[in-house]
């Protein structure tokens, strides 16, 4: 029996359907944004397991005194998992933006990723 999906939740599922189909060998690139902290993840969807993350959430961002939820917080976090990758060699990515529109936030992390090394 299924159950009912709301709209976000059946954009989240049908955006994550064509990025399986699509990745082939390439890790996915995995960002949750809510309104306060931004994070990604760097899945290993073949051995089902987080290779590196990254967040505002973490002490060193704490110390810095600054807000979780901007752009600039973003691209913190996208040059963060950049090099956690590199770290891993991981070069190439899939990138799955979940529910979220390629906008503002998730934009901003990115192109933070990508001018870090990553390609996508």
């Amino acid at each position: 029996m299924s159950r009912y999906l709301n709209p976000t939740e059946r954009r989240q599922q049908r955006n994550r359907t064509r990025l399986r189909k699509a990745a082939g060998d390439r890790m996915r690139l995995s960002v949750f944004r809510s309104s306060k902290n931004i994070s990604a993840q760097l899945i290993d969807d073949a051995k089902g397991v987080t290779v590196a993350s990254a967040s505002t959430l973490e002490e060193a961002f704490k110390k810095a005194g600054k807000p979780g939820s901007d752009k600039d917080a973003a691209a913190v976090v996208g040059k963060l998992i950049a090099e956690r990758a590199k770290a891993k060699n991981v070069k190439r990515v899939i990138f799955d933006r979940g529910q979220y529109l390629f906008h503002g936030r998730v934009k901003a992390l990115a192109d933070a990723a990508r001018a870090g090394g990553l390609e996508f």
